[in-house]
């Protein structure tokens, strides 16, 4: 790579906070980034609970941070008891989603054909996504983990037209760091985040690769941030625990931002 890519830094607050609480930590992030200078130097975004997410866009006003939602549905409309549209996302301004989360794609077991649809789907309807990707401690420890995440990379973006790949950051997540407090050696997310790179490269081209935004997502913290981030294969993170403190995920921000000092 021969320039780093805009960083990201996203908030997945999970099933986490209640009205109140998702209200004042959203201002006390808008806060923290409007505050400082960094907040043009990346794409920071937060992802609430779904029925907070317009109370806390309310909150955010044009940020930042941006606003995003933690799923989105497979189809447009109709009898889908429970899921939430694109367009309905739209309506609350939502303008990312998150796409395939370990905790979705393993804990809820959503088979690769219904992520694929999902990130089609997302990035027609004029959404940006962050499209998760990881291998299990046994697929890893079995040598799986190059041939697991080619795989997950090929089945989501199969038939995707080059030109949306804009829309797109990409998340490593190793299944067996996220919210265990395990982090992949910078070394270890370095090079998968290589293999993802790779797999992109053989689907388009290796410009669009290099300049596709591949993020870590795994326990990531203020503490180790910095050195996750001075990866240059590292574009920024996708941050859960610690994206629930205003100031920790400021600085977590900070660290992202500083790559393009």
């Amino acid at each position: 790579m021969n320039h780093p890519n805009r960083p990201f830094v996203g908030g997945n607050w999970k099933m986490n906070l209640r009205l109140a609480s998702a209200v004042e930590l959203a201002e006390d992030v808008h806060a923290a980034l409007s505050n400082q200078p960094l907040a043009a130097d990346l794409d920071a975004v937060v992802f609430p609970p779904y029925p907070y997410l317009q109370a806390v866009g309310r909150a955010l006003g044009h940020g930042p941070p941006q606003l995003g939602a933690q799923d989105l549905a497979d189809h447009e409309d109709g009898a889908f008891t429970g899921q939430v549209s694109a367009g309905m996302l739209d309506d609350l301004d939502a303008r990312w989603v998150i796409v395939g989360h370990s905790e979705r794609r393993h804990g809820l077991e959503e088979p690769e054909s219904v992520l694929h649809r999902k990130l089609v789907r997302a990035l027609t309807s004029d959404l940006k996504a962050v499209f998760c990707v990881g291998e299990t401690l046994a697929e890893r420890e079995s040598g799986m983990a190059e041939e697991v995440l080619a795989r997950q990379v090929r089945s989501g973006f199969s038939g995707v037209d080059q030109g949306l790949l804009a829309s797109v950051v990409l998340a490593y997540e190793p299944v067996w760091a996220i919210g265990t407090g395990r982090t992949a050696h910078p070394d270890d997310a370095s090079q998968a985040h290589r293999w993802i790179r790779s797999t992109l490269a053989d689907l388009y081209d290796a410009e669009l690769a290099a300049a596709t935004r591949v993020v870590y997502g795994g326990s990531v913290t203020a503490a180790n941030a910095a050195e996750l981030f001075s990866r240059p294969e590292i574009d920024g993170g996708l941050v859960g625990g610690a994206s629930l403190k205003a100031e920790t995920f400021a600085a977590i921000c900070r660290a992202a931002a500083a790559r393009l000092a």
